[in-house]
């Protein structure tokens, strides 16, 4: 393989340095040259820099087009003078269809070196590349193919590109052996000595066919990679030479030119009534398939029908148009071929004439506008069933919801009774969710088929969802507030309103409604209610609450705080009242009972009752006067 053993022999020279902007520079010079060179006008040296008073351009485009160009300034001096002949060129060269892209007649003469062989380049491609046509590959392809072909007995040569596959020289030497063995022995070569094969092969292609050395040895085998269009270029040598050289093969295609005009108007014509054929066919078959077409009224079925028959147009239906303009044209160089070798005009056999070609098209015209309107009225009927489905589903939502709310809203009787009616309604409220992912699934093709407003029904998923949602958050409360009255309503020795505060701040202080306080909110609780304990204290009472759990449910909480609460006439709960009332004192002053709730006879028995303390003048003892009361020590 050539690619495995690159610059095996010698080692990368200085020359290796060099750009592909310097290989191409040098390789497009002699290329250029070579052209003048055929007139006998002098040469270049270096295209980059003699190319930018025009007149060395226009003179190799008349060679190459084989055209004059007209007047122009021979001897330009002035740079106006310089950029008139540039311009001429330019517009020659865009008058024989070649493009060239961002390039003017100042980049030319201010020695843009790039684009000036950007330039050369795709003259070089249109007049001595473009022209070569191998197996049905045209240009770079063709020339690439042709030169595998011919090195394909050669097993040492593997011409994959044209860069790194001619590094080693040998597939120069094998185009020159293939075609001219008399000028060298292939098999005779070294076939480790890259620069000599590649040197050898120059040499020969030079003296012997003609061909210039557009490239040196270094530019081969002293670079990492040569550059690819340098050696395109210089590749293209050998094609021309080579197939001027083919005098056999010459002799031959005009040998066979005639016979393979005469079998190609055959083929064309068989080609022709073939693909009539072919083509009615298909355009029926597709009008059978229309016509078998079965309809009903679900929007994505509708949709599907509509995006086949879109892509149809844009798809198969110009395929069809442009076999049918190809046909037409292929019958018009059937007939332009048969007149030009004088023989009689050609008529396709019945039922695949022109004629019948444009009454099937005609046909197919009508049978979509057809297809086109029943799909249209089936859209229509399938996004009006689409929305009758929603409305209904929406409705029924709306109605379950009304009728949960009016049940709610009549709950009455014993608590029991109450607790499992709402039981009920949650459990007829649980298809809900259910019902809401049916209606988004229908909102979804909803917005697929454009339907921006609803016909059947004014509620949208997001009112629904957020009405469902308030729902199911009512019933749980009210579930929980029955559960929790069930629980009040066992509740003894204490008034309403003390029940309905300790509720009420249970509620409060359970801010994310989960029917029990963690240790944080309950002591919170207590302390908005007036029940201030130490840290210790507070930690045992949680303990003792909450068995273990970390939370205090509702029914704990007010049974701890009727037990806190309740009157009880025991020693020690009066013990503590007194001493809430006297601020921690040891004696009780007039002042602080009448500051208390107490009524007007309860203060009047107790000042009568108390013995007065010997610590304050003002002072009365509750603590001798319970002693004496309860019998206490």
């Amino acid at each position: 393989m050539p690619g495995s053993h690159l610059r095996s022999s010698s080692a990368i020279s200085p020359a290796a340095d060099k750009t592909w902007e310097t290989v191409q520079s040098k390789t497009f010079t002699k290329w250029v040259n070579a052209r003048l060179a055929e007139h006998e006008l002098a040469p270049l040296s270096n295209i980059c820099t003699d190319f930018s008073d025009g007149t060395a351009l226009i003179h190799l485009l008349e060679i190459i087009g084989d055209a004059s160009l007209g007047r122009f300034n021979h001897n330009p001096r002035m740079r106006i003078q310089k950029i008139e002949n540039v311009n001429l060129a330019l517009d020659f060269i865009s008058s024989r269809s070649i493009s060239l892209t961002n390039i003017g007649a100042e980049d030319i003469v201010d020695s843009n070196s790039k684009l000036i062989l950007g330039m050369i380049w795709t003259i070089i491609l249109r007049f001595t590349i473009e022209g070569i046509n191998e197996e049905g590959q045209s240009a770079m392809e063709g020339l690439l193919l042709w030169c595998q072909r011919k090195t394909a007995p050669y097993n040492d040569v593997n011409v994959q590109n044209f860069h790194y596959s001619w590094q080693d020289g040998l597939a120069f030497c094998a185009l020159i052996h293939r075609h001219r063995p008399d000028l060298l022995d292939y098999h005779a070569l070294d076939k480790r000595d890259n620069r000599g094969n590649t040197a050898l092969a120059f040499d020969v292609a030079e003296r012997y066919l003609g061909i210039p050395k557009l490239l040196d040895v270094e530019d081969i085998c002293d670079t990492n990679k040569p550059d690819e269009l340098s050696v395109m270029t210089y590749v293209a040598q050998y094609f021309h030479a080579f197939s001027s050289l083919s005098k056999a093969e010459t002799a031959g295609r005009r040998l066979g030119k005639f016979a393979d005009v005469m079998q190609s108007v055959f083929d064309m014509q068989h080609d022709y009534e073939a693909r009539v054929a072919k083509l009615i066919a298909a355009v029926r078959a597709k009008q059978d398939e229309w016509r078998r077409t079965h309809f009903e009224p679900v929007y994505a079925s509708a949709r599907r029908l509509s995006d086949e028959f879109n892509g149809y147009k844009a798809e198969l239906k110009r395929t069809w148009t442009y076999e049918k303009i190809e046909l037409d044209t292929l019958l018009g160089n059937i007939q332009t071929k048969r007149v030009t070798y004088n023989l009689a005009s050609f008529s396709p056999k019945p039922g695949l004439t022109p004629k019948d070609l444009e009454a099937a098209w005609s046909e197919l015209a009508a049978a979509e506008v057809r297809h086109r309107k029943s799909i249209n009225q089936y859209i229509r009927q399938s996004r009006d069933a689409l929305q009758r489905r929603y409305g209904q589903e929406a409705n029924g939502i709306q109605t379950l919801l009304n009728s949960i709310s009016t049940s709610l809203a009549l709950l009455s009787g014993e608590l029991d009774d109450q607790l499992a009616t709402v039981n009920g309604l949650i459990g007829k409220a649980k298809p809900l969710t259910a019902a809401l992912r049916r209606l988004s699934e229908l909102e979804r093709l909803c917005d697929e088929a454009n339907i921006d407003e609803h016909d059947y029904t004014v509620y949208s998923v997001s009112d629904l969802e957020y009405d469902t949602e308030m729902t199911m958050k009512a019933l749980e409360k009210k579930a929980r507030f029955i559960e929790n009255q069930s629980v009040v309503r066992n509740m003894t020795n204490l008034t309403p309103a003390q029940l309905e505060e300790f509720e009420a701040t249970f509620k409060y202080f359970d801010r994310d409604s989960t029917n029990v306080l963690n240790d944080a909110e309950f002591r919170a609780a207590l302390d908005s209610l007036g029940h201030s304990f130490a840290d210790d204290e507070f930690a045992a009472l949680c303990d003792q609450l909450s068995c273990g759990s970390e939370y205090i449910t509702f029914e704990v909480y007010i049974r701890f705080m009727v037990e806190l609460t309740e009157d009880q006439t025991t020693p020690e709960q009066l013990l503590q009242s007194f001493r809430v009332i006297a601020g921690d004192k040891d004696y009780v002053t007039e002042d602080d009972l009448r500051l208390s709730d107490l009524s007007t006879p309860s203060i009047a028995y107790l000042l009568r009752a108390m013995p007065h303390s010997t610590l304050a003048d003002n002072g009365f003892d509750y603590l001798a006067y319970l002693r004496g009361v309860f019998e206490w020590s």
